[in-house]
């Protein structure tokens, strides 16, 4: 395949609230530079980026997806990403791999709340961001009412280079208002387009959002600003090159107009991403761990793992975002963050699911390869010697938990390979078998999203399995201290155990943890038995004294102790501490945490009362409340194990018309009322045993 210059590169990723039409668009600009040859839908279920069961089942993105297009010399790589709450942190991670955001915002809808979310990651980022008010052929779309939203959520930087001809059915074209000419599509689906008048009815608005968006170009240049107030307007050279910067800067966000399932506009964002959005070389050097890196191909190589894919022929697959140097195949590399050497054979380009053999790759592509051994999603790939580091990747903590629990023998043996692999792919999920109850518990960001991850134990690794209800992750703490002295002394005859320990047990700020210290002075207690000593309080840890959970947030320090020359052994070190951690448990006012989830529902506005009142009736604390379009927005906190049935509830109320988006923020205490529920709960699950009280 040819290889491209990183100058020639762009890199963007789709992104934007689920339903925006994402796929669709994708498929239209694949379709258009002639990479597939028809115009693919989701309802038909043969997209390119949308090809896992699950997601042509549901017509939604699931997982973030890798296509590319070559138009001339240029080569752009997308990013296709999913918009629903449960999947949407794929969307977070892809614009780790690209220089631009193209935000899709409904025409019906404007602003939704995913759109808020993922722009804060973008601005997070600082990825430079541009929109797309799409589906403009649908009933009720309306350009100018999205467009305003857009503008007073995302404030002025947000400035039309589009305004559409005709909207619903009569969309059929866009006025470009960087030339201020109007081009008209065929309709057809093949989205050709030719030049045509602007209309009378439209002329002196375009005109008015013309002079907006040239007035803004200027503003980020003095010396543009200077020409524009002095000769009433810019060049063509100078709009390009002000847009492009203030595009890079930051300082603008272009708004673009199409429809993707009737190609209208495809064409114009093509050449508009070529022109005016930013290559690796536009962005300067890429922050590190430790300095910057240059994005030039003469440098030491040096790339980011940025997703891992399971594939069923092909096996693991590392998808690569190449930042310096030349990514050459059956080559050696290293991998910075496991310290290990890893093999690359055959390099390959991602068209969806299907493969091409690559080359020599520079800096800005992405490509991908296979069977790398100890890399897994956010390591760094780089040469021997050469101790770069990208920033890790951040995944978000699961939000919800269900014991799961296999139908066969045969299923259990090969549960543990299948997770593993699902794991590699997706690392929001998390796989623990509970030491108290045995049973094998799933958690990822939602109900959907574990039971699609089910779906695919059975489809794709054969391992059938059932889902129970969902777990609440409860955590134990002290809120006092305690000072414990504890002997451990068995004679059985023969050589027998002996420890003795003095430990200090004190509470932390929350978030904190664990800390263990040691402060013995003079040898009361040998150093090759401390290891065992802490080792005997994390063990103990893990299973707290009111109901079984995990203790966190506490310090021990040991500080005294006796021992004895032939009784004592790591083993009497580890029971003693282990004993003498449950009593000062005892003494040092234990307490329950729940986890807190922030959680925003979006419904239209003659549902708020009775949906505020469903939340306050959780335990909920409304943080806040805004209208955005027709709908209205309630911020509230709420106790995870209040919102497990909150889905339906939400159904009922509005008719479906509502939505939330949940993630966790923190923990807190349980209401010293409510312990005595969770508590008898943990009996009845065995997570704790009438002795241990």
């Amino acid at each position: 395949m040819k290889t491209f210059s990183s100058e020639a590169l762009r890199n963007v990723a789709f992104i934007g609230h689920g339903t925006t039409g994402k796929t669709s668009l994708v498929s239209a600009v694949l379709f258009n530079t002639k990479m597939i040859n028809r115009l693919a839908k989701v309802d038909q279920g043969n997209t390119v980026t949308d090809f896992d069961e699950d997601e042509i089942e549901k017509k939604i993105s699931i997982q973030a997806a890798v296509a590319y297009a070559h138009i001339d010399k240029y080569k752009i790589n997308i990013i296709d990403t999913p918009g629903f709450a449960n999947f949407v942190w794929e969307a977070r991670v892809a614009l780790r791999a690209v220089e631009t955001g193209v935000m899709l915002v409904s025409a019906t809808e404007g602003v939704e709340v995913q759109t808020e979310k993922i722009f804060e990651r973008v601005a997070e980022l600082n990825k430079p961001l541009i929109f797309i008010i799409n589906k403009m052929t649908k009933e009720l779309a309306d350009f100018d009412n999205a467009y305003n939203s857009i503008v007073e959520t995302f404030g002025k930087d947000a400035i039309a280079v589009q305004y559409p001809l005709g909207k619903g059915t009569d969309f059929t074209g866009i006025v470009d208002l960087i030339e201020m000419k109007a081009y008209k599509y065929g309709g057809d689906e093949k989205g050709d387009f030719e030049e045509t008048e602007i209309s009378g009815d439209i002329r002196d608005k375009c005109q008015s959002k013309r002079e907006e968006l040239i007035e803004k170009i200027a503003e980020n240049d003095e010396q543009l600003m200077e020409k524009y107030f002095e000769e009433g307007d810019l060049s063509p050279e100078d709009i390009t090159a002000g847009l492009k910067t203030g595009i890079v800067n930051r300082n603008i966000f272009p708004v673009l107009v199409t429809d993707a399932l009737s190609n209208i506009g495809v064409n114009h964002l093509i050449d508009f991403i070529i022109k005016y959005t930013p290559s690796i070389i536009d962005t300067g050097e890429i922050a590190a761990v430790e300095g910057s890196v240059k994005p030039d191909k003469s440098a030491p190589f040096s790339g980011l793992v940025f997703k891992t894919i399971s594939d069923p022929f092909t096996g693991k697959i590392s998808l690569v975002k190449v930042i310096s140097g030349v990514f050459k195949p059956d080559s050696s590399y290293f991998n910075s963050n496991k310290s290990a050497a890893e093999r690359v054979g055959g390099l390959f380009f991602l068209q969806g699911k299907e493969q091409s053999s690559a080359g020599e790759v520079f800096p800005g592509d992405i490509v991908a390869v296979a069977k790398l051994k100890e890399t897994q999603t956010g390591d760094t790939l780089t040469t021997k010697g050469n101790d770069i580091k990208f920033p890790k990747i951040v995944f978000p903590i699961p939000s919800i938990s269900f014991a799961i629990e296999p139908k066969t023998r045969e299923d259990e043996n090969k549960i543990s390979v299948a997770f593993q692999k699902i794991c590699e792919e997706d690392p929001t999920v998390k796989s623990v078998r509970d030491p108290r109850t045995k049973e094998l518990v799933i958690s990822g960001n939602g109900q959907l999203h574990v039971e699609l991850v089910v779906n695919k134990l059975k489809k794709k690794y054969g391992v059938d399995v059932e889902m129970k209800p969902p777990k609440v992750p409860y955590l134990e703490t002290i809120k006092g201290n305690a000072d414990v002295e504890m002997k451990h002394k068995k004679q059985t005859g023969g050589r027998g155990q002996y420890a003795h320990v003095l430990i200090k047990l004190e509470a932390m700020p929350r978030g904190s943890d664990f800390v263990f210290e040691s402060t013995i002075f003079g040898g009361s207690i040998p150093k090759n038995y401390i290891p065992a000593v802490e080792k005997g309080i994390r063990e103990s840890k893990d299973n707290g004294i009111l109901a079984g959970y995990p203790v966190v947030d506490f310090k021990v320090n040991l500080y005294d102790g006796s021992y004895h020359d032939v009784d004592s052994s790591d083993m009497a070190f580890k029971i003693a501490s282990s004993k003498a951690f449950k009593q000062a448990m005892q003494e040092a006012k234990p307490t329950i945490l729940e986890p807190i989830m922030k959680v925003e529902v979006v419904t239209p506005e003659e549902y708020m009362g009775d949906i505020n009142g469903n939340l306050s009736g959780r335990r909920g604390k409304i943080q806040g409340m805004e209208t955005k379009g027709k709908n209205n927005i309630i911020r509230a906190l709420v106790p995870m194990v209040e919102m497990l049935d909150f889905d339906p509830t939400l159904t009922s109320i509005t008719g479906g018309r509502g939505s939330y988006f949940m993630e966790f923020i923190h923990y807190e205490e349980v209401p010293a009322h409510l312990q005595t529920k969770v508590i008898e709960n943990a009996k009845k699950e065995g997570r704790i045993r009438e002795e241990e009280e």
